[in-house]
């Protein structure tokens, strides 16, 4: 599935417009958005394989009622919205490392992903609507994303983990001239969310489930996933969920609870079906190191996360499925994330 030229230039001139384009505070007196910072690294959980790292700094704006002018620059397929909720808009940077298992190995791994490192900006825009509080009733949160960056050796990828490496005094990765070359990167996302909170009107205590279903289309990354989550907790903020650098589901990073303290503990999976990953089939337009991908990969999720007033700190340790062929065994990272209201 091809997407034209003029429609990707209409939708990344719609996100980059609308995301700073709405008033800094709204009627709950919270400040200028929410920021969020995101790390995920393997060591965390005690590998340095694959996905070794990925960096996210976020900014969602706060929400407004009506949708963005720049909507109608939208062409209809491409447009995911209707009518009514609340929307809110983000910006973003981040970068991600992949790397074979032997890093200290200077010579080709033919049967090992490639490096590859992916420095982009994202742009993003959601629309949630909330429903009457009754359990059959589902709040939803349709999301529209648009990655831009550059895959390769401009993504400063060699240069960042070598360092990293060099100052906590690991093994110095030795085969970044096989990295994947230089490509501009592309990924728009289409995500849906649902929640049913299962909250007891005399409690605190609450109980969330929240499936998703998605679609990814781009260079860098193509494919549809399918998933859920379900989280229990004290105070839980009336948000979906911590956020994740993609492709790993993501909540947006807005910080809306007024609460003093409270916590909530959260469980997931999600099934992916690829139909093109850059980090493992290669660039696109040159010749490259490449291995066979797996169609279906899936992902599983334990965490928690703690509120602090208009501060969420969650952690994730995320499992992941064998994502090639030859891949001696599925992998494991964790995740951090910050996110603060000023």
């Amino acid at each position: 599935m091809k997407t034209g030229t003029a429609e990707i230039i209409a939708i990344a001139c719609f996100l980059a417009g609308v995301a700073p384009a709405y008033p800094l505070a709204d009627e709950q007196g919270f400040g200028p958005g929410s920021f969020t910072v995101q790390f995920e690294n393997d060591r965390i959980a005690n590998t340095d394989r694959h996905y070794t790292h990925g960096t996210r700094l976020s900014w969602a704006s706060e929400k407004f009622d009506d949708p963005p002018e720049q909507a109608s620059w939208l062409p209809p397929i491409l447009n995911p919205f209707d009518e009514g909720g609340s929307w809110r808009t983000a910006i973003a940077l981040g970068q991600n490392i992949y790397t074979p298992e032997n890093i200290a190995e200077p010579a080709l791994i033919s049967n090992d992903r490639p490096y590859a490192g992916w420095l982009y900006a994202g742009f993003s825009l959601f629309n949630e609507k909330r429903a009457p509080t009754d359990p059959e009733s589902w709040d939803s949160l349709n999301t529209l994303e648009l990655d831009i960056g550059i895959v390769g050796p401009q993504s400063l990828a060699d240069e960042t983990q070598t360092i990293v490496h060099e100052r906590i005094n690991v093994t110095r990765p030795s085969g970044w001239n096989h990295q994947l070359k230089n490509e501009p990167g592309l990924a728009l996302v289409y995500e849906w969310k649902f929640r049913n909170r299962l909250k007891n009107a005399s409690s605190e205590l609450s109980l969330d489930i929240m499936p998703h279903t998605g679609l990814s289309l781009g260079n860098v990354d193509t494919h549809a996933k399918l998933g859920g989550m379900i989280r229990a907790g004290y105070n839980v903020p009336d948000d979906f969920g911590p956020p994740r650098i993609r492709p790993g589901v993501s909540g947006p990073g807005y910080v809306d609870s007024i609460n003093d303290m409270g916590f909530y503990v959260f469980a997931g999976a999600e099934e992916r079906l690829v139909g093109r990953n850059i980090f493992l089939d290669g660039n696109t337009f040159a010749s490259s190191h490449s291995v066979e991908k797996r169609p279906l990969v899936g992902d599983l999720q334990f965490g928690a996360a703690v509120i602090f007033g208009r501060m969420t700190l969650a952690y994730s340790l995320v499992m992941r499925t064998k994502e090639f062929k030859g891949q001696s065994e599925a992998d494991r990272f964790g995740a951090f994330s910050l996110s603060f209201n000023l």
